[in-house]
């Protein structure tokens, strides 16, 4: 059985996957997936056994990925009867990794706060249920874990899978609400395809990859599908600033991904929030006095922006 969070024991709060994916890129976090527990999510069934009691991870450290990150159950994780996350048994044309099933209502754009505990353990080397958080070893700015809730997300990577490995359920991404700052709409509505980018302001585009230039001060990424502007046809891109990149708290992480991208053969598709190309004027290389068209932006956080492989996507072409 695979699902969405789990407890970490050395931050002592739950965690989504994509959490985890998160600090293990941060090069500002003292964190390792590997050399911590996660334990069973749900409270009752935790205490119930000792620290060792843990549970799995599929694709936590891999920086490029097709299939959905979740926490699972090992050959050893025992949980107590009644609990939901106990194993069971896939029907027939059952994929446990075919689909993210856990829609955050929202999309934070703060990141999340976490604190590292002082103690890990309660006594007898048991999980402690909620002991007191008395260290101040914050991971990561801006709001209070508090301030997340299972329904809430601040990594942009889940709604994303959200929406990518649920492509071919057009009804549900279509009733499944999302709320981005002060805008609430579907997740069909949210994201937007970049060919289509006037529709509206302030969403998530995406769009395939037609190249990726690397460039001495930049990467521009040129989208494969144009925008129509008075019946003609113009190129789209994004641009990352080097500098931004260098500064990046996953810089390791982002340069790896980029410089893959740079080089695969494999349909890759760009997601990003926070920018929306608008029409400029740019210089000829082969003549600089002649200017054409294309609609362009700089991006802004790179924490907004994912570069991946999307099969779904391709399939449902």
């Amino acid at each position: 059985m695979k699902f969405d969070t789990a407890y970490s024991l050395a931050l002592d709060e739950k965690l989504s996957i994509y959490d985890v994916r998160e600090l293990n890129f941060d090069e500002t976090a003292a964190f390792d997936s590997d050399k911590d527990s996660f334990l069973c999510p749900n409270n009752e069934c935790r205490v119930a056994f000792a620290a060792g009691n843990v549970l799995g991870t599929f694709n936590a450290k891999n920086v490029n990925y097709r299939r959905t990150p979740h926490f699972k159950n090992t050959p050893s994780t025992r949980h107590i009867e009644g609990c939901r996350y106990a194993s069971r048994k896939a029907v027939a044309g059952e994929s446990e990794d075919e689909r993210e099933e856990s829609f955050p209502s929202e999309f934070v754009l703060t990141r999340r706060q976490y604190e590292r505990k002082t103690s890990a353990l309660g006594t007898e080397g048991s999980a402690a249920l909620d002991p007191a958080k008395t260290s101040s070893n914050t991971i990561g700015t801006s709001h209070s874990a508090g301030d997340i809730t299972p329904d809430k997300t601040s990594v942009f990577a889940h709604p994303v899978e959200c929406y990518v490995s649920n492509i071919d359920d057009k009804d549900k991404l279509k009733h499944m609400p999302l709320k981005i700052g002060e805008h609430t709409a579907t997740y069909w509505t949210f994201f937007k395809k970049i060919e289509y980018l006037q529709d509206n302001h302030g969403l998530i585009y995406w769009g395939r990859i037609k190249a990726i230039k690397d460039y001495t001060s930049s990467f521009r990424i040129d989208f494969e599908k144009k925008v129509w502007l008075d019946k003609k046809p113009y190129s789209v891109n994004v641009y990352l600033n080097k500098k931004l990149i260098e500064s990046y708290r996953k810089r390791k992480a982002f340069l790896e991904q980029i410089k893959a991208a740079v080089d695969s053969e494999r349909p890759l598709y760009c997601f990003f929030y926070g920018v929306t190309p608008s029409l400029k004027q740019v210089p000829s290389k082969k003549n600089p006095e002649q200017r054409f068209g294309v609609f362009s932006a700089d991006i802004e956080n790179l924490d907004h922006l994912i570069i991946r492989e999307a099969p779904g996507l391709e399939a449902a072409k």
